[in-house]
C-alpha cells in the first residue's frame, strides 16, 4: 500500500478528483495548505497598498492505493493539476506499513 500525496492549486481540485474517481480510487482526503516553492510567493496591489503573500494557498490531496496503482494515481494527479505554469505543485509517494478500516477491522488492501 502507498500513500500518494499531491500539493496542487486549489482551482484544480475538481479536475484531480474526477481523474482519481475515474481510476476507481475509493477515497480522497483534502487539506488546505499554504507554502511556496522556488517562486517565493507573490505580491498584489490593492488600491495604493502593495500586499506581499509569502505563502501561496494550496491544497494537499492524499489517496491510499495498492502498489500496482501508484503510477496511475500519480498520472491522474499530474493530468488534473497541470496548468503549465510555475506553482503547479508536487507529488510524492510514501510506503504504508499498515492500513486498517476502523469499522470492520479489515487490514491492508481489503480495508480500501
Amino acid at each position: 500500500m502507498k500513500l500518494v500525496v499531491g500539493i496542487i492549486k486549489p482551482f484544480r481540485l475538481n479536475a484531480v478528483h474526477n481523474a482519481l474517481h475515474s481510476l476507481g480510487v475509493p477515497g480522497v482526503t483534502v487539506y488546505e495548505a499554504k507554502g511556496h516553492g522556488h517562486q517565493k510567493g507573490h505580491s498584489d496591489i490593492y488600491g495604493s497598498v502593495e500586499y506581499v503573500a509569502e505563502f501561496i494557498p494550496k491544497l494537499r490531496i492524499e489517496v491510499v492505493v495498492p502498489d500496482d496503482m501508484v503510477s496511475f494515481a500519480v498520472e491522474a494527479i499530474m493530468g488534473g493539476a497541470r496548468t503549465g505554469q510555475s506553482g503547479d505543485g508536487k507529488i510524492y509517494v510514501q510506503s504504508l506499513e499498515e492500513f486498517v478500516k476502523i469499522r470492520t477491522g479489515e487490514i491492508g488492501k481489503a480495508a480500501l
